[in-house]
C-alpha cells in the first residue's frame, strides 16, 4: 500500500461481503514452517472455511543426474506422514486436509493454488531472515492467485500458535485499503481481539531550494492540520461503518512522518499481533504486486502480514514473463 496526498473520501464502498473460504497451509519438511498450521486455522475458523495443509515435495537433482529411486520414495513417504501428522494433530473444528505435490517448490504452489482455488495461502519466512535468501519469496510474493499472510518468525508468545489478540489495518483513504477493514473485523471478533484501524498523515511536500522561510512553514503546518482534521472526520465515518460487522475499532491518526516508519513504531508502540492491509494502496499501479508500503512491512515486518489481494488466474505465459521480468528485483523495489 502506497502513501497518499492529502485524505480523499472514497468512491466505492468496500466494506463488501468477502471471505477466505479456501486457505491453504504451505509447509517444507522443517517444524519451524508447521508454525503456519494454527495462523491458517485461525483465519479459516473465523470465515467458516477449509483447510489444506500442503507440502512441495521439490525435486533436487545433481546436474544432469536423476534423483535416486529408493531416496525419493522414502522423501514422498516422509512428506505424506507429516501432512497427515499435522491434519491429526489440528483437531480441527473446520473442514481439513492434506495433500503432497512434487516439482518446482514455488512455481508448484502457484499452480496448485490455480487449480485449488486457495483464497489465502499462509507462508513460513521463519528459515530466511533475508528476504534475498528466501527460495520461494520472489515468485510466490508476485506470481500467487490470492492473498498471503507471512509468518515471519517463531515468537514465544500467543501470536505463535495465532491466538491474536490486538490487530492493525493501515487505511489511506483508498477503497483499495479498505478492502483490508472487513477482513481483520471478522478475524478480531472470532478471537475477541481489538481492532485498531491507522491513518498516518504524511508530511506535504513543497519543492524546496534553500530553506524554507516562514510562509513555507506555515503552509506545510496548515496542510498538515487540514489533512490531520479530514483524516480523523473519515476514520470516525469508517468506525461506524465497520461497528455493523463486529465490535468498532479504535482508530489512530499519526501526524506528520513518513508512512513506512511511523507504521513499523505503531507496530510495536502497540504490541500488535497481526498486520492486515491491501497490497496496494492510494497511488497503487497496476501491474506492481505490491505498493511501496507493503513492500516494506513485508521485507521488515516482525509480525505475521497478511496482504489482501484478489485472487486472479494467470496463464502459463503470464506466469513465465512475470518470473522473467521479476528477476534480480526484490519487492522493496516496487512502486505505489
Amino acid at each position: 500500500m502506497g502513501t497518499a496526498p492529502p485524505l480523499m473520501t472514497p468512491t466505492s464502498d468496500a466494506l463488501a461481503d468477502v471471505a477466505f473460504r479456501h486457505v491453504a497451509a504451505c509447509i517444507n519438511g522443517s517444524a519451524m514452517s508447521e508454525l503456519v498450521v494454527p495462523h491458517a486455522l485461525a483465519i479459516a475458523r473465523a470465515f467458516g472455511g477449509r483447510l489444506t495443509i500442503v507440502r512441495v515435495l521439490e525435486c533436487v537433482t545433481a546436474g544432469d543426474v536423476p534423483a535416486d529411486p529408493l531416496e525419493w520414495d522414502i522423501r514422498r513417504r516422509e512428506a505424506h506422514e507429516q501432512v497427515e501428522r499435522l491434519v491429526q494433530e489440528s483437531n480441527a473444528d473446520v473442514p481439513i486436509a492434506g495433500d503432497v505435490v512434487e516439482g518446482g517448490a514455488a512455481e508448484e504452489i502457484c499452480l496448485w493454488a490455480e487449480r485449488q482455488q486457495v483464497d489465502l495461502m499462509v507462508l513460513c519466512r521463519c528459515d530466511a531472515p533475508d528476504l534475498a535468501e528466501w527460495p520461494l519469496g520472489r515468485t510466490l510474493l508476485d506470481q500467487m492467485p490470492g492473498s498471503v499472510l507471512i509468518v515471519r518468525a517463531p515468537v514465544a508468545t500467543h501470536t505463535s500458535v495465532g491466538r491474536y489478540q490486538r490487530l492493525l489495518v493501515p487505511v489511506d483513504g483508498s477503497s483499495r485499503a479498505e478492502s483490508a477493514v472487513p477482513l481483520a473485523a471478522r478475524v478480531a471478533a472470532s478471537v475477541a481481539a481489538e481492532l485498531l484501524v491507522a491513518h498516518v498523515v504524511p508530511a506535504p511536500g513543497l519543492t524546496e531550494i534553500g530553506p524554507p522561510d516562514a510562509e513555507d512553514i506555515d503552509l506545510q503546518d496548515r496542510i498538515t492540520r487540514r489533512n490531520e482534521r479530514v483524516a480523523i472526520a473519515y476514520l470516525d465515518r469508517l468506525r461506524a461503518r465497520v461497528a455493523t460487522i463486529g465490535s468498532p475499532p479504535r482508530t489512530i491518526v499519526v501526524r506528520d512522518g513518513d508512512v513506512r516508519t511511523r507504521l513499523e513504531r505503531l507496530v510495536e508502540e502497540e504490541g500488535v499481533d497481526l498486520v492486515v492491509l491491501s497490497s496496494h494502496g492510494h497511488t497503487g499501479r497496476a501491474g506492481v504486486p505490491y505498493g511501496s508500503v507493503t513492500a516494506d512491512l513485508v521485507l521488515y515486518s516482525s509480525v505475521p502480514l497478511l496482504i489482501v489481494r484478489p485472487r486472479t488466474t494467470r496463464t502459463h505465459t503470464q506466469r513465465v514473463m512475470a518470473k522473467a521480468s521479476s528477476a534480480g528485483r526484490l519487492p522493496d523495489q516496487a512502486v505505489s
